[in-house]
């Protein structure tokens, strides 16, 4: 004698994958609770020095993130294969500058402002994001923009205090094969 076949029922695959998911993300949740609520491997990124994920309002020794309707004047800057140009720009104390940064490499780059203290430890979280596999963008950081290759973006930064600030290609390696620039801020701005 023979036995029939099992049935082909879809109905109990997909309840399967239904309950199989459910209980996937609930010991995924639990998971995240216990751990602190971060992602695996990011519970040492949130005191690491160079991070300026912050409010719009937030100051800086270089300056602080400026907006749209305060900009004093726009500053074209061009992103070539290891270059800026130009790779020197002059502002004044108080003024408002929107950057338009157009990246014309085959490579992704980013274009930040800051002091070289700001910079080096941006480099060096770069580079420890880029061991650990994460991507390396700067959607949260005000002073920084990512820039794709062909793509441009823009920055808008209120220069607050006179002095030699930067703008640096923190994408590892780039800074040191010399893709830098120099902000030479002085005086002051006429008021708006």
């Amino acid at each position: 004698m023979t036995q029939p076949a099992a049935s082909f029922r879809p109905s109990s695959i997909v309840l399967g994958a239904a309950l199989g998911a459910a209980f996937f993300f609930t010991g995924f949740d639990n998971a995240v609770a216990q751990s602190g609520g971060g992602m695996p491997g990011m519970e040492n990124m949130e005191g690491m020095a160079g991070m300026h994920h912050g409010a719009s309002g937030e100051s800086f020794p270089f300056g602080e993130p400026g907006t749209a309707g305060t900009v004093d004047r726009t500053i074209n800057i061009t992103m070539k294969d290891i270059t800026f140009d130009p790779a020197a720009v002059q502002v004044k104390t108080g003024e408002t500058i929107r950057f338009v940064v157009t990246n014309r490499s085959e490579g992704d780059h980013d274009f930040t402002i800051g002091d070289v203290e700001a910079q080096t430890a941006h480099r060096k979280e770069m580079a420890e994001m880029m061991e650990r596999g994460m991507e390396m963008h700067h959607d949260d950081d005000p002073n920084a923009v990512s820039v794709e290759a062909g793509e441009t973006g823009t920055l808008i930064w209120k220069f607050t205090h006179a002095g030699s600030f930067e703008f640096d290609c923190n994408i590892p390696g780039h800074y040191e094969a010399g893709m830098k620039g120099v902000i030479t801020v002085s005086g002051t701005a006429a008021p708006h």
